[in-house]
């Protein structure tokens, strides 16, 4: 996972492919983030606590704060949180793709009504992004996503 920060807050969070080098964090809040990650990933109930610049427009802030209610182990629809921010499952979506900081906003718990749906811009069933997503919702507790077919093969 990429982390960039400014002036000791954290401005993105991305998922970077699998050939991307690891490198040690940059400062302080990086450093932060980094464990808070790894402490993630030893524990799904873990609860994030990061400086984040706030990023996003008003709707996007809304959807992301809605999201960030999903409890771990949990999903919803695009079109269950549409209703719930008064929206559109289609703006939803966009909201999710425009997330800066996946994981700490779990956009992974966000679903299409009849599957996995896409994820961080991404709706390419093979590729890492969408293997990001069903290893999250797996961590998370989720058995729904892990073993569905992902090639015509």
């Amino acid at each position: 996972m990429g982390i960039r920060t400014v002036a000791g807050q954290i401005t993105e969070l991305c998922y970077l492919p699998p050939h991307a080098e690891a490198k040690e964090p940059a400062d302080a809040t990086a450093r932060l983030a980094a464990e808070q990650l790894q402490r993630y990933c030893a524990d799904p109930s873990f609860v994030f606590d990061l400086p984040l610049r706030p990023a996003g427009t008003e709707f996007q802030r809304k959807v992301w704060d809605a999201i960030s209610s999903i409890p771990a182990g949990s999903m919803r629809t695009y079109g269950e949180l549409a209703r719930h921010v008064a929206s559109a499952p289609r703006a939803v979506g966009q909201a999710c793709g425009a997330n800066w900081f996946p994981v700490v906003i779990p956009c992974h718990r966000v679903t299409a009504a009849g599957g996995l749906g896409g994820f961080s811009n991404s709706d390419d069933p093979n590729g890492y992004l969408l293997g990001i997503k069903r290893w999250l919702l797996a961590h998370e507790g989720s058995s729904e996503y892990a073993w569905q077919q992902t090639t015509l093969i």
